[in-house]
């Protein structure tokens, strides 16, 4: 036995004859598939369920600047660690409770619905408005020229909103005079926002049914309803139109909303309180 075979290690028994390693073995191509299936499956759960999830717009609510049936991408990052929607943003929340009509609620079918479960596909079963009150604001509609006021700031939203021919951007037909029968559509006011509490509106003012559409009417005692959405049932916000393709465009909260006070007058809140929105403001 030679010197060089005498300090040989032990190991080298698990080496080939001419001293290289052994060569590893692999799994079979089919179980590789299945587990980067595996791993790929997990990362869009996780991606759906923290960062970003598809959705697509269930009606013409947010016309012209989101039609529907486009497909959105809603980012959730921003409301993370006590994070809240501001004045302006786009949002996708869940139906507050009888918001949606019966097929709109329903969302994808069959395999899509399987995609849908994974991020792989658009979610449906939400609602998508623009956030114009937040906890504590006062809205107001409207001043001469039929722009909202929130906490005693007019906002232009000439940019966004699909105008029509009821004089306002916020036309409530049932709204009347007090102790008259005369109509004041464009004459109203709600809030304080509760805590916890968001006052939204679709850009399409005329063909929206957003908090408005949920106020109790004079006639309606006691009243069921609420114009309110819970914050705590919003997803996220959207920040960019994926498709069609053509339309691809980011998203983002208009600067109209960032001289609004950060709440109302004693005045105003006082007003809002005696008044309510059944009457004229």
């Amino acid at each position: 036995m030679t010197s060089d075979e005498t300090d040989a290690p032990a190991t080298d028994g698990a080496r080939g004859r001419h001293g290289h390693a052994a060569p590893r073995k692999h799994l079979p191509v089919w179980q590789e598939s299945i587990l980067l299936l595996a791993v790929a499956l997990g990362l869009a759960v996780l991606i759906k369920a923290l960062f970003v999830q598809a959705f697509y717009i269930p009606s013409e609510s947010m016309e012209p600047g989101l039609v529907k049936n486009d497909r959105i991408l809603v980012q959730k990052v921003s409301y993370w660690f006590g994070g809240n929607p501001s004045r302006g943003d786009v949002v996708v929340f869940e139906d507050p409770g009888s918001w949606l009509a019966t097929a709109d609620s329903q969302g994808p079918t069959g395999f899509a619905n399987l995609l849908s479960k994974v991020g792989l596909y658009p979610t449906g079963g939400h609602l998508v408005k623009r956030v114009i009150g937040t906890e504590g604001d006062v809205i107001v509609c409207c001043d001469e020229q039929g722009r909202i006021e929130v906490n005693g700031k007019a906002i232009d939203e000439e940019d966004y909103v699909r105008h029509d021919s009821r004089g306002c951007d916020g036309y409530i037909e049932w709204v009347v005079e007090p102790d008259s029968s005369k109509v004041r559509p464009c004459s109203w006011t709600i809030g304080p926002v509760p805590k916890g509490k968001l006052f939204v509106m679709g850009d399409n003012r005329e063909h929206s049914a957003d908090s408005r559409a949920h106020l109790c009417s004079p006639d309606e005692d006691p009243c069921t309803q609420s114009p309110w959405v819970d914050r705590d049932l919003v997803v996220g916000k959207v920040f960019t139109l994926i498709w069609p393709r053509d339309r691809w465009r980011w998203i983002s909260r208009p600067e109209v909303f960032d001289d609004v006070p950060g709440s109302p007058s004693d005045d105003l809140v006082e007003k809002a309180e005696k008044v309510g929105v059944a009457q004229v403001g």
